[in-house]
């Protein structure tokens, strides 16, 4: 799920359904290069160490953030910020639907004009982009709101007339300090649409993967386990077995990737050498490391022992992908080390402290989006 190219323009990535498409399933060593032309800079090991230490760095940010709030999102009442909840169901599907979506993609480059392919999805992560952004940091806004400035409420609602009631369409609640976010969220989607810059997209990125770990819930261990075991068939095989996702990794243009130059101290801003990782690698086993967060809080034990456990293991997968990397010089599927890890040692945790039957009897219980939002229409009235 890791890529890394060099002497590229801004790299690219491949995706997942689902997610945004967050997800990207190959590291790369840096031999491939998406022109032949183009003459290879070669990284100096104090800026190949300081691209992955920041990749490594950046990757932590939404995973140990997005499981803090996904322990406040799963308690909201707020059919808007309610999670997706994925069950085992969805689980055992998803590495068929990606496989499908994967070899769709690489037919529609094979077939068509990659310049409008990627055009087309600019502008829809552009939209997707402002608005992931806006709702990671409407909590910080909230406490750098001043207080003296007014802070007004709005509501866009359309209804469609059924009969002598009216059907709503949209119905969205917002108010300034929410507009102060759009705006600002639309600044960086003009900066990358533009510029294309690597800050920008890392922006989005960062935005879309916190976005996924607080919003996608996994239901119990056992789904996260079908989950993180199906896409770990999946990333390996599309890697080692096809040139599919390198091919669709090599094409796809869009902020579905952490990337960090390797020539930065050379070249400034303005560094080309990228070394990336996708966003998959980040919000698969996210939503997995924050369902041990929301369990550890379960058992009101006030230690977060699984919770660390499983960040721990996976810097150390990660760390573990980005050395067999530049061991052997081939592209490797992430997911190959993160899933044993990630699951193996909470799993060996639970074992040795006599809860694994505790654990993987665990079950979420969140309130139903429609008894919310009744919940929601009888405050208002009250209200009124």
């Amino acid at each position: 799920m890791a890529d890394v190219d060099q002497g590229s323009a801004l790299p690219t990535e491949t995706t997942s359904p689902g997610l945004d498409s967050l997800n990207n399933d190959t590291v790369s060593n840096g031999t491939d290069s998406i022109n032949a032309t183009v003459t290879k800079f070669v990284s100096t090991p104090e800026g190949t160490a300081l691209a992955y230490g920041s990749l490594v760095f950046m990757a932590l940010l939404p995973i140990f953030f997005g499981a803090l709030r996904s322990v406040s999102c799963s308690k909201s009442k707020n059919s808007s910020d309610m999670p997706e909840t994925i069950t085992s169901r969805d689980a055992a599907r998803f590495p068929i639907i990606a496989s499908c979506t994967l070899f769709g993609l690489y037919l529609f480059f094979k077939i068509f004009s990659q310049e409008y392919i990627n055009l087309l999805l600019s502008m829809y992560f552009f939209v997707l982009g402002i608005l992931a952004l806006s709702h990671t940091i409407s909590p910080f806004m909230n406490r750098a709101f001043p207080a003296n400035l007014p802070n007004k409420q709005y509501q866009l609602l359309f209804t469609q007339d059924a009969g002598e009631t009216k059907e709503e369409i949209v119905n969205y609640e917002f108010d300034t300090k929410d507009l102060v976010c759009l705006v600002m969220s639309s600044v960086v989607g003009v900066w990358y649409i533009l510029k294309k810059h690597w800050i920008a997209n890392n922006l989005f990125g960062l935005a879309f993967a916190l976005n996924g770990v607080e919003l996608l819930h996994l239901n119990n261990v056992s789904t996260g386990c079908i989950l993180l075991g199906g896409l770990f068939v999946y990333d390996v095989f599309w890697v080692f077995g096809t040139n599919v996702m390198v091919t669709v990794a090599k094409s796809f243009e869009a902020p579905i990737k952490l990337v960090f130059p390797q020539d930065l101290l050379e070249r400034g801003l303005g560094a080309s050498n990228f070394a990336m990782l996708g966003l998959g690698d980040i919000v698969i086993p996210g939503i997995f490391i924050a369902l041990l967060l929301r369990f550890d809080v379960s058992l009101k034990k006030n230690t977060r022992t699984y919770f660390y456990t499983s960040f721990l293991a996976y810097i150390f997968g990660l760390g573990l992908t980005i050395f067999v990397m530049h061991t052997f010089k081939h592209a490797q599927p992430a997911l190959l080390y993160l899933v044993p890890v990630c699951i193996g040692f909470p799993v060996l945790v639970a074992l040795f402290k006599g809860e694994l039957t505790e654990m993987f009897r665990y079950e979420e219980a969140s309130p139903e989006p429609d008894q919310a939002q009744k919940e929601e229409t009888e405050t208002e009235k009250k209200e009124k």
